[in-house]
């Protein structure tokens, strides 16, 4: 009797065959929660392991996973990669096969590439410069040698949050009817960020309706409990900064 061997389906990927485990390395209170954020709200198997501070920047051991040090590094099979935004477009093409991602030909098409570059480029950089330029100045409140280039940075960054506020005031999510990889990439500079560069966001209404949509999803709240626990989803919601988090141990934990 002539035996027919057994193949795989071909609409399985060799990733799926082989059972590969993608590899989520997290620097604790960072802009890698978008990555870990990410993989929940898709609901694919990953593994997490996470590094906190020492005390403030990233541990020996975090630093030894790319030339830079810097957060996330994401590792699948012979692949490892860095920059947030690199990581979550990676895992939502290859693992999400273009879920939360608004594709070519989509009338939100345009909306969602601006909000999702507009993350990084524009709003997470102008936060940077705060830190730096206040550090220059030896104070937290904008006095001293740099104050006049602070406060044009915090004029051009208000006008970016009314932006945005404009924005949600038309839609329910930054690249309009669905959620998706854009709002990913601009909530960790709402609500993370703030930890570092304090600011108020009393006095746009329409970020804090978002920003409790945000921590209504299950999947933002499963990363958060999984990704950085020490952080409370209400607080970094709310209309004040967040308060810092007293720094524990450095650790490692593995997840999913």
């Amino acid at each position: 009797m002539l035996k027919t061997a057994i193949t795989p389906s071909l609409s399985l990927t060799a990733r799926e065959i082989f059972a590969m485990t993608l590899i989520v390395h997290h620097l604790g209170i960072s802009q890698s929660d978008r990555v870990v954020w990410l993989c929940e709200e898709l609901g694919i198997k990953y593994e997490l392991r996470k590094y906190n501070r020492s005390p403030l920047l990233a541990p020996p051991e975090f630093k030894t996973l790319h030339p830079l040090g810097s957060a996330p590094v994401i590792e699948d099979d012979d692949v490892k990669l860095a920059e947030s935004g690199a990581c979550v477009e990676y895992i939502a093409q290859v693992y999400g096969k273009g879920r939360l991602v608004i594709a070519p030909g989509h009338k939100d098409y345009a909306q969602y590439l601006y909000w999702f570059h507009f993350a990084n480029a524009s709003l997470q950089s102008a936060l940077m410069r705060d830190l730096a330029l206040k550090a220059v100045s030896g104070t937290n409140d904008g006095t001293g040698r740099s104050s006049d280039i602070l406060k044009r940075f915090k004029e051009k960054f208000s006008i970016m949050l009314t932006m945005m506020n404009d924005r949600l005031a038309t839609a329910p999510w930054l690249a309009g009817d669905q959620f998706s990889a854009a709002d990913i990439m601009v909530v960790c500079c709402l609500t993370t960020m703030r930890c570092f560069s304090p600011y108020d966001l009393g006095e746009y209404e329409n970020i804090l309706a978002y920003l409790a949509r945000v921590s209504a999803r299950d999947g933002y709240r499963q990363a958060r409990q999984k990704g950085d626990p020490e952080l409370d989803v209400a607080l970094l919601a709310g209309a004040a900064p967040p308060p810092w988090p007293r720094a524990t141990s450095i650790h490692a934990t593995q997840g999913q």
